[in-house]
């Protein structure tokens, strides 16, 4: 009988699971680990909180569709106190601009998207003018657009799962999980930084960026490294005709609005580690391909910046979900690579019921296993940002 889960990051995935393991009927004790109770690093605020189903594989799809309605419901949901948990969900809409070249796969991703239910809309260059009146469509051949997606507030959705999570009996403790405690190839609980022992039949890895460390320590190397990735909140002095959807650029630079400013970052090639600088520097690279695809963000004022942490799969860039295969036990939600807010709802499901049920019932995940990579059976995800 598993009497006591516990769970290594309190960031959304491990809220997430937390509440859902209470929701659908585990009665033993849950603890939640994390070391940064106020979530100054944690990946989850530091996330663009974007949603969205224009992915390339069927899993991902599933995912995000499922995710998709729980946002769209999850402020009646989760009261808090009999208010709305509000996280601030705005379906502008997901936009993924193309060049001639790109036409092609984008052609083929909209085939498999709609086949599975996606509303997404292949979008001549004059059709791109009435989602973004200020375009630039000189160098465009059209674009993939799904009007359901759209963002939200990452950090607001994290502590409703939180506080849901607390009030249904699970406990939170600030303290960092030092080692994952193992015998003959069996969990048996956690040591924390200060020497404290905490058994469990079962520990779950939700760290984020910081999971492979953990997972090393016990002899389990996982294909995951932590990639810094940097934000920009800028304002322009011309203001944009329509709110924007997240727009992805040709040059896989993405922007959107945050309130009245508006936010843009790339996924820039950097060496894996854990670095939260962020740079103005950085920024005047990104400045002229803003200012060609949009001319209002030609005169524009950088405002702010911030980097966070993607938990980045070198392998296929996905989740990696599921239990160990070579210790009983020990179970795994983490590499999501960047769409880990957006699969959030989903995962923290999945991996409950197959905890205590034993099997997915809802949504499959099998997919995303780990033994995927032993047995060379990728999920090659195309649309990566």
């Amino acid at each position: 009988m598993k009497n006591h889960i516990i769970i290594v990051g309190g960031g959304v995935m491990g809220s997430s699971t937390a509440y859902h393991l209470r929701k659908i009927g585990f009665e033993g004790k849950v603890t939640v680990f994390e070391k940064d109770p106020v979530y100054e690093y944690s990946s989850t605020p530091r996330s663009a909180g974007g949603i969205r189903q224009l992915f390339t594989t069927a899993i991902n799809i599933k995912l995000s569709r499922y995710s998709l309605q729980q946002y769209k419901k999850f402020p009646q949901d989760m009261k808090i106190n009999g208010d709305p948990a509000e996280i601030d969900f705005k379906q502008r809409g997901y936009l993924f601009l193309a060049t001639k070249e790109m036409l092609p796969a984008i052609k083929k991703q909209k085939k498999l998207q709609n086949e599975m239910g996606v509303p997404s809309q292949l979008l001549t260059p004059n059709e791109l003018l009435s989602v973004i009146p200020e375009l630039n469509i000189e160098d465009l051949s059209g674009g993939l657009y799904c009007p359901e997606d759209g963002y939200l507030d990452p950090y607001s959705v994290m502590q409703a799962y939180k506080h849901q999570a607390r009030e249904s009996g699970v406990d939170y403790i600030s303290e960092e999980v030092d080692t994952i405690l193992c015998e003959q190839d069996q969990v048996k609980g956690v040591r924390t930084r200060n020497g404290n022992r905490h058994d469990a039949d079962i520990v779950i890895n939700c760290a984020g960026a910081w999971g492979p460390e953990l997972s090393e320590k016990i002899g389990l190397p996982i294909p995951v490294v932590a990639l810094k990735r940097q934000v920009f909140l800028f304002d322009t002095s011309v203001p944009l005709q329509k709110p924007l959807p997240l727009t992805v650029d040709t040059t896989g630079v993405y922007f959107r609005h945050e309130g009245d400013r508006v936010i843009t970052g790339f996924s820039e090639k950097v060496k894996p580690g854990y670095d939260f600088s962020w740079k103005r520097s950085y920024f005047d690279e990104l400045w002229p391909i803003l200012a060609h695809r949009v001319p209002n963000f030609e005169s524009l004022k950088l405002e702010s910046g911030w980097a966070g942490l993607y938990d980045h799969n070198t392998k296929d860039q996905n989740a990696i979900i599921g239990g160990h295969p070579k210790m009983k036990g020990y179970y795994m939600a983490l590499g999501f690579s960047g769409h880990g807010m957006q699969q959030a709802p989903g995962v923290g499901l999945g991996l409950a019921e197959l905890i205590v049920k034993g099997q997915y019932e809802t949504l499959d995940l099998t997919p995303l296993r780990f033994e995927r990579f032993a047995e060379n059976d990728l999920v090659l995800e195309q649309a990566i940002v």
